[in-house]
């Protein structure tokens, strides 16, 4: 008998289904922010059933969390970085439901609530909602809107409405559990591993569940809306050059597993509508500064991208990334605090 989901049209809805809420950390130099994270959860005016923090190689930090009451406490056991911790939480997750927040945002109280919403149709694979930047230092001003995605938020350009989406950003996702585990999780090849900045991950996975399940769907909800810290570091040229630069390296390896054409449909647009928009509207404003900003981050883009598809290094670690799904089967020591 085959018990594996499945979801599209004609599918019949069922009862309202559990939350588990992973938070991924690796570090302790965050730990002010993973407090803010952990205590949005608990206010949460819809409680998930379970709130899961997988701590990515390092020791201190889980020994620090060990006084936190309310938690289950996990130690990957895959190789460093987001998505081998990711994938530890879908491994241990209860919940039909996982939604995924980062340990420097913020929910807002009905964060969960709205998340949860979305899959009351059968058809929905996944809800994710905006995340609304906040500078510790307030934003530079020549740091456009329209590049926010470099730290991590929603910009323009961006779906701004209830809809179906191609992909979520990282802070503010979640999915079906079992459509996760049967797509095999998050391509351990890709995925930031402590500050570097090459990313993609959740792209790629999104694009492979949508392409794994037709008639299914990705939605965006606008209301749910999370809180991203962006301190002083990430305030810098350096940080934003070198971000753009790893968004198109990033990209031309998600274009080897899925494809130019739906590695790049919402890149594409946003390149011939969002950016000429923005460049002509610093202009207009005397904004030389941001206008530079506006055209150096896409030819950074455009040159990370082009040096990616054109290395032999990258092709060949892609080639040579072990199968998806190996992290997802990994049976995961826990500790459960009361």
């Amino acid at each position: 008998m085959n018990t594996e989901p499945k979801y599209g049209p004609g599918t019949a809805p069922g009862p309202a289904p559990t939350l588990s809420v992973v938070v991924c950390s690796y570090t302790l130099d965050r730990w002010d922010d993973l407090c803010a994270a952990l205590d949005s959860i608990g206010a949460q005016r819809l409680r998930p059933d379970e709130t899961v923090v997988v701590v990515d190689h390092c020791p201190e930090l889980t020994a620090r969390l060990a006084a936190r009451p309310g938690l289950r406490l996990v130690e990957s056991p895959e190789r460093p970085g987001v998505s081998g911790a990711r994938n530890t939480g879908v491994t241990v997750a209860r919940g039909e439901i996982v939604a995924f927040l980062d340990d420097d945002a913020v929910a807002e109280p009905d964060w969960t609530r709205r998340l949860l919403a979305g899959y009351r149709d059968p058809r929905v694979l996944g809800v994710g909602g905006r995340v609304d930047s906040w500078w510790e230092t307030g934003r530079p001003g020549w740091f456009p809107p329209e590049y926010d995605w470099v730290v991590g938020c929603s910009y323009p350009g961006a779906p701004e409405t209830t809809g179906a989406v191609r992909n979520f950003i990282g802070a503010n996702m979640s999915f079906r559990r079992a459509a996760v585990v049967a797509a095999g999780g998050f391509r351990g090849d890709l995925g930031r591993i402590g500050t570097s900045p090459f990313g993609c991950e959740e792209t790629e996975l999104c694009l492979r569940l949508t392409a794994e399940h037709p008639g299914s769907e990705l939605r965006y909800e606008p209301a749910a809306v999370v809180r991203q810290h962006v301190p002083r570091a990430r305030t810098t040229w350096r940080y934003f050059s070198s971000r753009c630069y790893a968004e198109g390296r990033s990209k031309a390896v998600v274009a080897r597993y899925a494809g130019t054409r739906s590695a790049l449909s919402s890149e594409r647009r946003y390149v011939r509508r969002t950016l000429p928009a923005a460049i002509l509207r610093a202009l207009g404003r005397r904004r030389p500064r941001a206008a530079g900003a506006l055209g150096a981050g896409a030819c950074l883009a455009a040159v990370g991208y082009t040096t990616g598809r054109l290395s032999r290094a990258d092709a060949r670690a892609a080639a040579a990334a072990p199968a998806v799904g190996q992290d997802v089967v990994t049976a995961v020591p826990t500790r459960s605090r009361p």
